[in-house]
């Protein structure tokens, strides 16, 4: 299993190859505001393990290995976004609470999270039950 920084390499990896067509060391750099040189020293550990073909001046390409966990680190976040959304998180914090918090929770953790967001997705009375709850809160709390 790849660590939370390798994760955090091929999860932007795979947005720049799915936005763009490919993804260059200065492209990963300027998008994970790293500096290049850190870049290449990744992409070398990623390609020893298999998660990228990395060509020195030609740019890198996923593995098959790659993509698949690339695709699941993006579905991860995104789902984690949602979930943050559904529960009333503020906008202006989203990203960094989600960045803050997936590499911190398992897959089962996140499948779960899943499952509660499929929930409030077919029951939208519940998100208007949980919306109330938070409102009743904030008032309790500007009382104080």
């Amino acid at each position: 299993m790849p660590t939370p920084s390798m994760e955090d390499y091929i999860e932007q990896i795979y947005l720049l190859i799915d936005n763009k067509g490919y993804a260059r060391v200065s492209d990963i750099a300027e998008a994970l505001e790293v500096h290049p040189s850190s870049v290449t020293k990744m992409v070398q550990k990623l390609d020893r393990e298999s998660y990228i073909v990395y060509e020195r001046y030609r740019g890198l390409i996923l593995t098959s290995k790659g993509k698949k966990i690339g695709k699941r680190l993006v579905e991860r976040h995104d789902l984690l976004e949602k979930f943050l959304q559904t529960i009333g998180v503020k906008q202006e914090n989203i990203y960094d609470d989600v960045e803050g918090i997936e590499h911190h929770l398992s897959w089962d953790s996140i499948d779960r999270i899943g499952d509660l967001v499929q929930y409030f997705e077919e029951n939208p009375e519940r998100v208007a039950d949980l919306k109330l709850i938070h409102d009743r809160t904030e008032e309790e709390e500007a009382k104080k």
